[in-house]
C-alpha cells in the first residue's frame, strides 16, 4: 500500500490577524499544512523547528523588521519566501537589498493571485530537486548552443563551465575563480540558464517563463533587477561587463570566452 506524500508546510509570519487568516485559508486550499507566527522572533524559531517549504513574511512586523527576519532565516532554510508589503514602490528596493526573497506581494492582495504565484514557484526546481538538469538545456533537451568551452563539463555531467565560472547543477553551487558565489536561488537559476546556452540571446519573457513560471510576462522588472544583483556578485564593470551582455530591447546573453 502506497503512503500518501507528506503535505507541504507553509509558515505565515504576519501580525495582522485578518491578513493572517486570509493567508491560512488561501494556502490551506492549495494543499499546505499551515503554521502561524505573529512576530518575527516567533517566525525565526518556527523556521528552525518546523522546516517549512514556504514562508510568507510581512515587511512591517512589531518586533523585528521583515527584511531582518528574511536575512536571519535564509541561511536556515531553502524554503520559498514571499515578502508581503503594503506599498508597490517598496518592491524594487526590497529586491535590491538581496535579502533572499523569491517573490513580493502587495497588500491588498487576492487569494487567487497568491495561490497562482505559489503554484508557479513550486513548479520551479528547488534546492535538492535537481535545478537546471544538464549542461545542455534547463528543460533537459540537448541544445546545439551548449558551452563550447565546457571541456570539464564534457567529463563531469551536471557541470557548466564558462571561462572562470563553474556551476555545479546538482549541488547548486556557482564558483568564480575558485570562490563560491553567494547566490540566491533565483540568481543561481538565472545564471545557470544563461550559461546553459551561452550563444543564445535570452529574451526577458523567456527568462520569466523558465524561472518564475508562466503568466509573468508583465513582470520584466524582476528579470532586470535580479540581473543587476547577479552582476554585482560577479563583480561586473557596468561599462565593460565580463560575463553578461545586455541585448538592448531583447534580453541578455553571455559574453564569449576569450581563447587563451
Amino acid at each position: 500500500m502506497t503512503s500518501e506524500p507528506a503535505a507541504r508546510v507553509a509558515l505565515i509570519i504576519e501580525d495582522d490577524a485578518d491578513v493572517r487568516q486570509l493567508l491560512v485559508m488561501t494556502l490551506g486550499m492549495n494543499g499546505f499544512t499551515v503554521i502561524e507566527a505573529a512576530s518575527g522572533r516567533e517566525g525565526v524559531a518556527l523556521v528552525r523547528e518546523r522546516r517549512p517549504d514556504l514562508v510568507t513574511l510581512d515587511l512591517n512586523l512589531p518586533d523585528i523588521d521583515g527584511v531582518e527576519v528574511c536575512r536571519q532565516i535564509r541561511p536556515l532554510t531553502d524554503a520559498y519566501i514571499i515578502m508581503i508589503t503594503a506599498r508597490q514602490d517598496e518592491i524594487d528596493r526590497l529586491i535590491g537589498l538581496e535579502i533572499g526573497a523569491d517573490d513580493f506581494v502587495v497588500k491588498p492582495f487576492s487569494p487567487r493571485e497568491v495561490g497562482a504565484r505559489v503554484n508557479a514557484m513550486f513548479r520551479r526546481p528547488r534546492n535538492g530537486d535537481g535545478g537546471p538538469p544538464s549542461a545542455n538545456d534547463v528543460s533537459g533537451t540537448p541544445r546545439s548552443d551548449a558551452p563550447a568551452v565546457a571541456t570539464r563539463a564534457d567529463r563531469e555531467p551536471g557541470l557548466l563551465v564558462h571561462g572562470p565560472l563553474e556551476i555545479d547543477i546538482e549541488g547548486r553551487v556557482a564558483m568564480l575563480d575558485g570562490e563560491e558565489l553567494p547566490l540566491t536561488r533565483i540568481e543561481f537559476d538565472l545564471l545557470a540558464l544563461l550559461v546553459s546556452g551561452p550563444r543564445r540571446v535570452w529574451q526577458r519573457e523567456t527568462l520569466l517563463s523558465r524561472i518564475w513560471g508562466e503568466g509573468w510576462v508583465n513582470d520584466q522588472h524582476l528579470v532586470e533587477v535580479h540581473v543587476r544583483n547577479l552582476r554585482k556578485k560577479l563583480n561586473e564593470d557596468t561599462k565593460a561587463p565580463r560575463f553578461i551582455r545586455t541585448v538592448r530591447g531583447v534580453g541578455y546573453r553571455m559574453i564569449p570566452v576569450s581563447a587563451d
